[in-house]
């Protein structure tokens, strides 16, 4: 982490910072380069503020309001699962679009929600006599236990949902409140074709040339307040909605992203970092690459098959991807060489680090066959959750849980494409077979080993079927031969003198200690609460001799056409509006904001905190930044709000919510 390698100054383009802590000295860094706005404008407990416009959709994405009727505003990859529900071979909104021409036109999404944050309480002092009081009774006090207790009460106290956060492993504890809506409807999605064109491929690449975005409109009740879905419901009228920017911004110009970050671990121990990199992660990333190959496989020879797993595929390849950026940005930068640097500075972990590396060794072969178990025959497939299912019924005499069970799997099996499946079972078995250890097999496992020895195709045409199994089939009996439970209890034995979720916390209040005392600016590690990154528009420069200039444009696309490819394919109308234009049109930009999954959706606005962009994806070069990052490297790839609005008015005809996006 480049703060406590460089503990005199502080870079304005790192750091997820907490809304609700925005310390004096970080406020006159953001103002120094180029914010206009003082800190209460960001984040205001008692009067309107920007984090008042800022959206948290279900804690996976980002959005933002951005007009008085209820619009928000997000990336298409966040209405992705939204968009693939709603399609049919009838009528296929990933591949055509949606554009609803009118309020009538909008469709509910059940069981999606947004959540305005109106609050953020210190609660460390409580959560500690709470936890010294559950000790005293004699009952448990972990994380799960205080969350149920404190949540409950600050639901009730207040009336709105409330969330506890854990800082820094426990050295800080934070209570959000939030309101919630639930009544959401899609206005705005484009094909995958524009939102997402170059797919896998530009995937963490520079220059990228996607309209990656999607419009909700949220509705209340007529007294404004959330309210169930329901037609006679009005749009929501936001407190605080953002001003959209059309003048554009140059390279330098100030940018902020404010947004729920998912999930970092930027306190983790070089050892760490080192065995995810060089052991537990190259695991993982083999066999998603190679399912994604078996689906990309079936997708491309049959449109009905993309249609059932465009969405799966998308989740899959997202994290696959990801991960294998991880693991070689981390060796590009030497993170963990970095990380040993740092730590070899602060007495506190002198003792703690040969106990990692020794708990790490003796870990590794029981983790590894954990691994290799939880990536092909829980994760490989998904007919593995209906094994699962139907496995929970076992001994159980629950007639609504039955009928809950077989409704759900036959539903599953539905959107299933049983030669897919099978083909990926297939994969799995074998690679199940070859990689963990044979002690760990169950007694119908080593039944079919033993009989058929490594002819897989045998074992598979032996307990395949081409229906919905049942607790009969031996394709069931493969599935519950074994339990995660095993793997797990070897895993704990290996580490039982000192669990490294143990020299963890440690490491982390340790580190969080020193910064402290030593006046270290800091952020925590990313949970999906609200922060803030700052930075400037910036080009960069991947590889020696070559530079990422800071826009792509309109150009680009055309020049990246090609009809064989689905990835870089055109729509015929998309081609020849983009053909007429006779100027350079702004399509996607980067920043050198410090951002991870969750951000997607993220208003990036300028100095004055208006609406410039939308978050969507990061560069190859930042993939380290679970861990740390990469000065100089790390980037936030944006798409400009202008060629969203373009898109809107030219190629959707949608004027109205142009009109409606920017007539103030």
């Amino acid at each position: 982490m480049l703060l406590a390698l460089c503990p005199v100054s502080l870079a304005a383009d790192e750091g997820m910072w907490m809304v609700n802590a925005i310390s004096r000295a970080l406020e006159q860094n953001m103002q120094q380069t180029g914010c206009q706005l003082a800190a209460g404008e960001i984040y205001n407990e008692d009067a309107v503020s920007l984090k008042d416009a800022i959206v948290s959709l279900d804690f996976g994405c980002t959005g933002s309001m951005v007009s008085p009727d209820g619009l928000l505003i997000t990336n298409h990859h966040c209405a992705y699962s939204d968009v693939h529900a709603l399609s049919t071979p009838e009528h296929n909104y990933l591949e055509d679009g949606f554009w609803a021409l009118g309020r009538g036109d909008e469709i509910p999404i059940p069981g999606k929600k947004a959540y305005f944050l109106k609050k953020v309480i210190d609660v460390t002092e409580e959560v500690a006599a709470l936890s010294e009081e559950l000790q005293i009774k004699g009952k448990p006090f972990g994380m799960r236990r205080l969350s149920y207790v404190l949540e409950g009460r600050y639901n009730e106290r207040t009336g709105l949902e409330a969330s506890l956060s854990s800082m820094w492993s426990g050295s800080k504890y934070y209570m959000a409140l939030y309101e919630v809506y639930s009544d959401l409807r899609l206005v705005a999605a484009p094909p995958v074709s524009i939102a997402a064109f170059g797919g896998d491929i530009d995937n963490w690449e520079w220059p990228q040339h996607k309209c990656d975005f999607a419009l909700y409109r949220i509705y209340a009740g007529k007294d404004g307040k959330p309210a169930d879905y329901s037609p006679d419901n009005v749009p929501m009228v936001p407190k605080r909605f953002l001003t959209i920017n059309v003048h554009g911004y140059q390279e330098g110009d100030y940018a902020m992203v404010m947004g729920y970050p998912g999930r970092t671990e930027r306190y983790s121990s070089s050892e760490k970092v080192r065995y995810a990199t060089e052991v537990a992660l190259p695991i993982s990333n083999k066999l998603r690459a190679d399912e994604m190959e078996i689906i990309r496989r079936h997708m491309d020879a049959d449109p009905a098959v993309r249609l059932k797993y465009s969405d799966y595929f998308f989740s899959l390849s997202n994290v696959q991807e990801l991960q294998e950026g991880e693991v070689g940005c981390c060796r590009r930068y030497e993170v963990a060489d970095e990380m040993r640097k740092m730590e070899a500075g602060i007495t506190a972990l002198d003792t703690l680090m040969p106990t990692f590396e020794r708990q790490y060794a003796a870990l590794k072969a029981a983790d590894c066959n954990r691994t290799w178990y939880r990536e092909t025959l829980v994760r490989g497939t998904r007919i593995a959750r209906i094994a699962t299912r139907l496995h929970s019924l076992r001994h159980k005499h629950e007639p609504e849980r039955e009928t809950q069970v077989y409704e759900t799997n036959a539903k599953e099996y539905s959107e299933l494409d049983l030669r897919v499946e099978k083909d990926l079972f297939r994969y799995s078995m074998e690679q199940y077979y070859e990689h963990v250890d044979s002690t760990f097999w169950g007694p119908f496992q080593k039944e079919l080993k033993q009989q058929y020895g490594d002819d897989y195709d045998a074992i598979c045409e032996a307990i395949w079927v081409d229906r919905p199994m049942t607790n009969e089939d031996g394709i069931f009996r493969f599935f519950t031969d074994v339990s995660i439970v095993e793997f797990n209890r070897a895993a704990d034995d290996a580490q039982k003198d000192a669990p490294i979720s143990d020299l963890n916390r440690e490491y982390t209040r340790a580190l969080y200690k020193y910064r402290l005392e030593n006046g270290i600016p800091q952020y925590p590690d990313a949970n999906s609460t609200m922060r803030l990154t700052y930075g400037n528009v910036l080009s960069y420069s991947p590889r020696d001799g070559v530079v990422g200039l800071w826009q792509s444009t309109h150009a680009g696309i055309l020049a990246k056409y090609d009809p064989t490819s689905y990835d870089f394919n055109l729509k015929p109308d998309w081609e020849a509006l983009l053909k007429r234009e006779k100027y350079p049109m702004p399509v996607n930009f980067i920043t050198n904001n410090d951002i991870t999954g969750g951000n997607s959706g993220s208003p990036v606005m300028n100095a004055a905190g208006e609406l410039i962009g939308l978050a969507f994806d990061g560069n190859k070069e930042s993939l380290a930044s679970n861990y740390y990052f990469t000065p100089g490297y790390n980037r936030c790839v944006c798409v400009d709000i202008r060629f969203v609005l373009w898109t809107l008015r030219q190629y959707a005809g949608m004027g109205y919510i142009v009109d409606e996006l920017t007539t103030r």
